[in-house]
């Protein structure tokens, strides 16, 4: 099993906003097994968006459903000017 963490700096005041879209936005997905995070304590503005998938090729081949489906760029629309930077990490889990 792998984790994929996907680590957002918000702008000042879209934190809430951004969480909130990809909240939504996946909680569409029945057969994805994701969480939503923001900080508690640590940098400000942090979302986290926190997916596992049994295998690596799993992952690949949602991303690659997702960028071909047209509802989910309407629902995704907006959520790149939320942002200022960002970082994808993926964990195995042993």
């Amino acid at each position: 099993m792998y984790v994929i963490r996907e680590t957002f700096t918000a702008k000042p005041g879209m934190a809430s906003k951004l969480a909130a879209k990809f909240k939504e936005v996946m909680a569409g997905e029945k057969n994805a097994k994701v969480r939503i995070l923001t900080d508690a304590v640590g940098t400000f503005n942090t979302v986290v968006m926190e997916t596992e998938v049994r295998e690596l090729g799993e992952y690949e081949q949602r991303m690659k459903e997702y960028s071909e489906r047209k509802d989910m760029g309407e629902r995704m629309k907006g959520y790149t000017e939320m942002y200022q930077s960002g970082k994808r990490e993926i964990y195995k889990v042993i």
